[in-house]
């Protein structure tokens, strides 16, 4: 019982960080907050002169996909 709603919640974790950042991404989260969403949408203007502020952000939220992913695997083994 306890694997099947560790991995559930791990799952759904990482659907919502990847569905805020492309919600950020595409201008409809808050302005106010900081979002890697946001981040990689701003520095679309940016991408020929300086393509790392679209890179980093990119990389922190695969990161924290695979991060999550692999906690909740290994969470899952004990």
């Amino acid at each position: 019982m306890w694997s099947i709603l560790t991995v559930m919640t791990g799952l759904m974790l990482a659907d919502v960080i990847l569905v805020e950042a492309s919600l950020s991404f595409l201008g409809l989260g808050d302005p106010n907050r900081a979002s890697w969403g946001r981040m990689a949408s701003d520095a679309q203007q940016y991408l020929r002169v300086a393509w790392w502020l679209a890179l980093f952000p990119g990389i922190a939220i695969v990161i924290a996909e695979v991060g999550v992913n692999l906690v909740v695997d290994c969470w899952k083994r004990k």
